[in-house]
């Protein structure tokens, strides 16, 4: 039996998501975050060494990182569904896109999440305006402009398939959806970008994505 290590708000949705597009079993355990530092709590560590989610459990097999689990569950569980057959176009267009998602469009959500908090924080009140100042200049020079270059990006994607891999949803989607969720939450993605906003509600309207909520709350708050 999968046991899956689900961390609230967090990556490990995307596993629990797919479990329930597989159709495969699996027991679940909950972690609060940290009221006051929003991080995992230590019992973690106990399952991994670093102390994050998600990370599954599957027999002898400890799984840790979004991607790798993803995998390892279509390898072990998916019988060919939701991936392109391997040596196809479509396939190494899967593979792009379940390792953009963390490579390239989580890094200046990251960032931003960061920043905004320093300059949110609460510090000596001559400390402040330099925090600030340190924050909004970050915002503006480098990541505003990341995010709307990969907004953008993923907007304009979409004007060629329904799915980031062609016309059929595939893991890629599943991998995908943190970021988007992440942008639509905190980053600025609105109706501004219609076709994202459409795919948003596409994958919200999966009884197998609604199934991962009823488990395991929202993605993000």
């Amino acid at each position: 039996m999968i046991t899956v290590h689900h961390l609230e708000h967090s990556r490990s949705h995307r596993v629990l998501w797919l479990l329930e597009e597989l159709g495969a079993p699996y027991t679940l355990k909950r972690y609060p975050r940290d009221p006051q530092t929003l991080l995992a709590p230590d019992e973690l560590k106990a399952v991994h060494p670093l102390g994050k989610s998600p990370v599954i459990e599957d027999g002898e097999q400890v799984v840790a990182e979004s991607a790798a689990i993803l995998e390892y569950l279509l390898d072990t569980h998916g019988d060919g569904r939701l991936r392109p057959a391997p040596g196809t176009p479509e396939y190494l267009r899967y593979r792009y896109w379940l390792h953009y998602a963390e490579g390239s469009a989580m890094p200046p959500l990251l960032l931003k999440l960061v920043f905004d908090r320093v300059a949110s924080a609460p510090m000596p009140f001559f400390v402040r305006p330099i925090a600030r100042a340190i924050a909004a200049k970050a915002n503006q020079a480098f990541i505003g402009p990341q995010l709307r270059l990969h907004l953008d990006y993923l907007e304009a994607e979409l004007d060629k398939t329904q799915w980031f891999v062609g016309d059929s949803f595939s893991a890629a989607d599943i991998q995908l959806s943190y970021p988007i969720e992440a942008a639509a939450t905190r980053a600025g993605l609105d109706e501004s970008r219609p076709r994202l906003m459409s795919y948003l509600q596409r994958i919200r309207a999966r009884p197998a994505y609604q199934r991962a909520v009823e488990r395991g709350g929202s993605p993000v708050p």
